[in-house]
């Protein structure tokens, strides 16, 4: 417990689960790339004017959706990283007024999604008072915009770390465990995601980024893909990016 705030340590699958009272709600959820089965996290982050954002949108339904009215109105769609959009769409049906942000390149990689805004390095004055957030450009085959909640000292990422080992709680399969024990030596070691393993790109501006996230002195870490992060933040964090750092 930090300042009054009491973190949940346990949550459920497509269902939400109330992170930090009445300020952020996490939803796991499974998902399926490159043949390996994972499971991603949707957040949901109230602002102080009570309206929503949702950060990494997971697939809605009837039961998810009346979960998520029940909590306030959904104003702003965030698709924060390259591989993290699947389900813009879906959202944008069940919210048609809410305005859509996307990870800079996605505009391309997505020409056929509709948005509103390109996220950049400055938080839109609606939500700056609740969120900071950076760019993380430069890589090869990945970007992503990485938020951190001001008020519960959270960073929130998608594919910048990933945390899958023996304390997984969800089953893994023979092929990810191959590719995180042995290819990329993930398996208990949080790192970030593969693609970006495979190409740091230019690494000065990475650094930079990176930088940038590290001095916010986080306190914990909601992620997309593991389990979360709620000690040694920085040796953490450290520790993944070393290579760039």
């Amino acid at each position: 417990m930090v300042f009054g705030i009491e973190f949940k340590k346990e949550y459920s699958m497509n269902h939400l689960t109330e992170y930090v009272e009445d300020q952020i709600w996490i939803c796991e959820y499974p998902i399926r790339y490159a043949g390996i089965d994972l499971f991603g996290r949707m957040t949901i982050i109230k602002l102080i004017n009570g309206d929503l954002l949702i950060h990494d949108p997971c697939k809605i339904d009837v039961s998810i959706k009346q979960e998520i009215d029940a909590v306030g109105d959904v104003k702003y769609i965030v698709a924060p990283g390259s591989y993290h959009h699947l389900f813009v769409t879906n959202f944008q049906q069940e919210y048609p007024n809410a305005e859509t942000y996307l990870c800079p390149g996605l505009e391309r990689k997505r020409a056929d999604l509709k948005f509103d805004w390109i996220l950049g390095n400055t938080a839109d004055p609606r939500w700056s008072n609740t969120l900071e957030q950076v760019v993380v450009q430069g890589t090869k085959y990945m970007w992503e915009v990485a938020f951190f909640h001001k008020p519960s000292k959270t960073l929130i990422l998608v594919d910048l770390l990933e945390n899958i080992g023996d304390d997984f709680q969800h089953p893994t399969s023979l092929l990810l465990r191959v590719w995180w024990k042995y290819i990329f030596r993930m398996w208990n070691n949080p790192k970030a995601a593969p693609e970006y393993q495979m190409g740091w790109g230019d690494k000065s501006i990475v650094r930079n980024s990176l930088q940038k996230i590290i001095a916010w002195d986080s306190e914990r870490i909601i992620l997309s893909h593991g389990e979360l992060i709620d000690n040694n933040v920085q040796e953490v964090l450290t520790l993944a990016w070393e290579k760039v750092l």
